[in-house]
C-alpha cells in the first residue's frame, strides 16, 4: 500500500511477483529482459519498479567497475536483498550479509566526510569474477570476495587486484574464527575472518 500511494504503481500483484523473484536471486546480476518477460511487463517498467523497491529499502543495486580492466562488463548491475537473513543458500547469503554490512561502512565513511566512497564489483568477459570493490575518492581501494566454508584463495583477488592497483585484497570467510589483526596491515591478497574484517569497518 505504500508503494502504491507514494508511487503510483498499481500492479501491486506483479510487483509483488518481481520482488519475490528478487528475493530468490540475491547476488545474481540483474538481468532486465529476462525478469520483464517472467513479470510479464516491459523491461522500463521493470526499471521503474527496482528504483522502488531500493527507494523503500527492499533490495539495493552495486554497479560493475570497468576502468583498467580488459574486458569488463559495464552495464549489468548485481541485485541484493536488504534482509539478508531470510536467505536459503549459504552462498548467496554470504555475499548478500557482505553486500549489506559494506554498503553501511561506505555509506558511512561518505556521509562523516572521510571520503566519497562506492561499492561496485568485478567481473569480466572471461567469467572471472570479485564479488566487491571499494572505490574511495574515484580510486580502487580493496577487494572482498565473500566465501561460505573454507575453500582456498581465490585467484581473482590477485588478478584483478593487479589490473585496478586497488591497495587490498580480502577474501573474507563466514566460517572462521575471530583473529586479533589488522586486516589492513597486508597488501597481498589474503584469507580474512568475517568476525575480523567486518570489526574494522563502521
Amino acid at each position: 500500500e505504500d508503494v502504491r500511494d507514494m508511487t503510483g504503481i498499481q500492479d501491486l500483484d506483479q510487483l509483488a511477483v518481481m520482488a519475490r523473484l528478487l528475493a530468490e536471486h540475491s547476488s545474481d546480476q540483474l538481468i532486465y529482459t529476462t525478469l520483464a518477460k517472467q513479470v510479464r511487463v516491459s523491461e522500463n517498467t521493470v526499471r521503474s519498479w527496482i528504483s522502488a523497491l531500493c527507494s523503500f529499502h527492499y533490495g539495493f543495486v552495486v554497479r560493475p567497475w570497468f576502468r583498467n580492466v580488459a574486458k569488463a562488463l559495464r552495464k549489468e548491475p548485481k541485485w541484493f536483498l536488504r534482509d539478508w537473513s531470510g536467505i536459503a543458500d549459504s552462498g548467496r547469503r554470504a555475499e548478500t550479509f557482505c553486500a549489506c554490512h559494506l554498503l553501511k561502512a561506505v555509506e558511512g565513511w561518505t556521509d562523516l566526510g572521510l571520503g566519497v566512497f562506492e561499492l561496485r564489483y568485478l567481473r569480466d568477459t572471461q567469467k572471472r569474477e570479485v564479488d566487491f570493490l571499494v572505490v574511495r575518492d574515484g580510486e580502487p581501494w580493496f577487494l572482498v570476495e565473500a566465501k561460505h566454508g573454507k575453500p582456498s584463495l581465490s585467484p581473482n583477488l590477485a588478478y584483478f587486484q593487479k589490473q585496478t592497483g586497488a591497495r587490498h585484497a580480502f577474501q573474507v570467510s563466514m566460517d572462521a574464527d575471530y583473529v586479533d589483526t589488522d586486516c589492513f596491515s597486508r597488501t597481498d591478497p589474503v584469507v580474512v575472518p568475517a568476525r575480523t574484517f567486518f570489526s574494522q569497518l563502521l
